[in-house]
């Protein structure tokens, strides 16, 4: 997430309690998870296992819970409790607005769109030309939908990260501050969820199609002209690129890939990422041919039994 303005570091540390190492001058320009930095953002790490990929990453500050050497060029934010800290700076620069009507008078819609009454359009939505908004869709706070597109009735786009820290005293939330971005042309189907970013933005791409009851996780990135099936579930983090087809509940695990073109048959389960061009099914997927070869081959040896 870009701030609204550009923040130096002393005034950062200054509003959170904590110390700073570096530049006082040193501007922080955003704030982002670990997954989506880039420089002159602000993440946080608050385990030794993720200590080095923090530092020398995109980031350019980095909310910590150790004094430790800083990079050169980059600015640390020492806390005791980074993750909290970090959740606090979410909830400050985008604070939750409660909606005062089912259309926000932040929102902005652009000439030809339909919005189909029980449908709600929250604070600072942009929605763009000749859309089709059906009834009871809901579209969270933020969110960017483009030009000839439609979502379908019980859609919900921008809920919220599943995101959480585990506690001694339970489950902590991270706070989500993104956004989810449809691009032109996008479809959504009917009772359909996206997920914000928890601090970047969930893309559907150009031309995309996503049918009914399908889950797409934070901070997803869907390429342009897939088409997704139904009951599909995807996790956060994943990045699916153009001309993929998922077909009908396909569950994708998080944080891999998906090449382009890749067409993965109904009911499978992907647990690693899988190059483009091929055709895959199974759990977990692998590419079709050779799994209905093995599948004939076991055949073989239960008859020979």
């Amino acid at each position: 997430m870009k701030l609204p303005n550009p923040i130096t570091v002393s005034e950062l540390a200054e509003s959170l309690s904590a110390h700073f190492i570096g530049d006082p001058d040193h501007l922080v320009t955003g704030i982002n998870e670990i997954h989506m930095v880039v420089k002159g953002d602000l993440t946080f790490v608050d385990h030794p296992k993720y200590y080095a990929k923090a530092l020398s990453s995109e980031a350019t500050t980095i909310l910590i819970n150790k004094e430790v050497e800083c990079p050169e060029g980059k600015a640390l934010i020492i806390s005791d409790h980074p993750f909290d800290d970090f959740v606090s700076l979410a909830t400050r620069f985008r604070p939750f607005e409660p909606a005062q009507a089912m259309l926000g008078s932040t929102a902005t819609i652009g000439t030809g769109t339909v919005i189909q009454p029980g449908a709600f359009i929250g604070n600072h939505v942009t929605v763009g030309k000749n859309c089709l908004i059906h009834a009871n869709t809901s579209i969270y706070d933020h969110s960017v939908i483009g030009d000839h597109v439609i979502i379908h009735s019980g859609a919900v786009i921008g809920a919220d990260a599943y995101y959480f820290q585990r506690r001694p005293e339970g489950w902590k939330k991270l706070e989500s501050c993104g956004r989810v971005v449809l691009e032109d042309n996008v479809e959504i189907g009917a009772l359909t969820s996206i997920d914000r970013g928890v601090t970047g933005d969930t893309i559907i791409s150009f031309g995309s199609k996503i049918d009914n009851h399908v889950q797409i996780g934070h901070d997803t990135f869907i390429g342009k002209n897939c088409l997704i099936g139904a009951h599909c579930a995807i996790a956060g983090v994943t990045r699916i690129e153009d001309d993929v087809i998922l077909w009908a509940r396909v569950s994708v695990n998080k944080d891999l890939v998906i090449g382009k073109g890749a067409i993965v048959f109904a009911m499978s389960g992907i647990d690693k990422s899988l190059p483009g061009g091929k055709t895959y099914w199974g759990v977990p997927a692998e590419e079709a041919r050779k799994k209905w070869k093995d599948m004939a081959k076991i055949k073989r040896l239960i008859r020979e039994e």
